[in-house]
């Protein structure tokens, strides 16, 4: 299979070299797929292809962050709906978006918009809205018993050069530091159970902009560029094993792109115990279908 690259990350108006963020794995995932092609008419049933193929404890680990980007999106597709919600996180995860194998490794969300937004009162420029859409999909702060999240940014800089951040000394913009670094806390979203937009037999970690405004921490600008008068933001995401969650990206109920959430803490400190047992905590609807749970290798 020829690799594909993060292609954004040369591309992106930050400026970065690359994204740094996830090393690269050299191959897929060694995991099953039901057959498909490109029609609505050749796509698996997820429940069949769940009652079939299940993801196992052991088949999950063979997923990482990094190499999910080369299958294509069929294939994350199939992953995705092999998982269940889990518990809704909390405390900081790093993050990527990512584009599948044969993707166009662009995020052009000025050409999603189609060069206007709903109720949108301010001119934001086309360059505008694909910086801060970028932004939505990097790291976050989960605030579980608030029910609310935050986005961590690392470098506002590019963001003030384009004049999309209200300062105000007397508001002062939040911050939290993450192993060591200062990063500012903006676009706050609300989270909680709900229906997937791809897989409707249970429910997913919903991540809801659509009420920023209504949310504590927000600021006119940028936030509510997210908003229900800005992109209309919508994230979803499971778990494929603790510390690490898969998600889909929707602007205005039409998907955008994937991206993946994941904490290296809890990742390496629970790895044990759910290869063991494989139990999954639970705080979503999980359907009438079990996701499977038996330990690896029986």
């Amino acid at each position: 299979m020829k690799i594909a690259t993060f292609t954004l990350c040369a591309t992106l108006v930050f400026g970065s070299s690359g994204c740094g963020f996830f090393d690269r794995d050299e191959q897929p995932p060694d995991i099953n797929f039901a057959p498909y092609g490109q029609r609505y008419a050749e796509k698996p049933d997820f429940a069949q292809l769940e009652y079939q193929l299940p993801l196992l404890p052991e088949d999950r680990y063979k997923i990482t962050p990094q190499n999910l980007s080369l299958l294509d999106q069929e294939q994350v597709d199939q992953i995705y709906a092999r998982l269940s919600a889990g518990p809704i996180p909390d405390g900081a995860f790093d993050g990527d978006l990512f584009f599948p194998h044969g993707g166009s490794g662009n995020l052009r969300l000025s050409e999603i918009a189609g060069g206007g937004l709903r109720g949108l009162l301010v001119n934001v420029g086309g360059q505008k809205l694909d910086v801060v859409g970028e932004t939505l999909w990097k790291g976050k702060v989960f605030y579980r018993g608030e029910r609310l999240l935050r986005n961590r940014i690392e470098d506002l800089s590019t963001l003030k050069r384009l004049g999309v951040v209200e300062e105000d000394a007397n508001r002062p913009l939040q911050t939290i530091q993450v192993n060591g670094k200062e990063q500012w806390l903006l676009f706050p979203a609300k989270l909680y159970c709900g229906q997937s937009l791809l897989d409707g037999r249970r429910e997913s970690i919903i991540i809801d902009y659509a009420f920023t405004d209504e949310l504590p921490g927000y600021r006119r600008m940028p936030d509510m560029l997210a908003g229900r008068d800005g992109f209309a933001i919508r994230d979803e995401i499971r778990m494929v094993y603790p510390g690490f969650y898969l998600g889909r990206a929707y602007m205005d109920r039409s998907f955008v792109v994937n991206f993946v959430l994941y904490n290296q803490e809890i990742a390496e400190r629970t790895r044990d115990a759910f290869m063991e047992r494989g139990e999954i905590q639970e705080d979503c609807w999980t359907g009438t279908q079990q996701v499977a749970r038996a330990p690896a290798g029986q």
